[in-house]
């Protein structure tokens, strides 16, 4: 099925892998769960730095949800735009506290405003082309 430009299809369960970026560790638990409970295999990083060391390791990820803001030298925009030109097909879903977020996204970028909600999460999965379960 076609989707929005620059954008397949997929189920949520046929993810192998998403790298999720949060410096807040409560906040990265209740993400990483509901990424797990949606079907994803879920890497955590506790910033971008540790992210990108992942992303050098050479492993691959169909999805990159990240702070924008966190501690270190690489922030989520930094972060993403790494990890485009290691994974040139990698979604990107931002997660901010900052009303700007929309401003400058790309094809394949996504963002959600926090505090977010599963349904805010599914919505911009959706969005980027993830189908849940077998819904068509």
């Amino acid at each position: 099925m076609a989707g929005p430009e620059g954008v397949h299809h997929a189920s949520w369960a046929d993810m192998s892998a998403v790298l999720l970026v949060e410096d807040e560790l409560l906040v990265r638990e209740l993400a990483s769960e509901d990424l797990g409970d949606a079907g994803f295999e879920v890497t955590a990083a506790n910033d971008g730095d540790e992210a990108l060391g992942y992303l050098r390791e050479g492993r691959r990820f169909d999805l990159l949800f990240t702070d924008i803001r966190m501690p270190g030298a690489t922030d989520g925009w930094q972060l993403a735009r790494e990890a485009r030109q290691m994974l040139p097909d990698i979604r990107v879903i931002y997660a901010t506290g900052l009303g700007d977020a929309a401003d400058g996204l790309e094809d394949g970028e996504r963002y959600v405003r926090k505090p977010y909600s599963l349904t805010d999460l599914r919505k911009a999965l959706t969005q980027l082309g993830f189908e849940e379960g077998n819904s068509a």
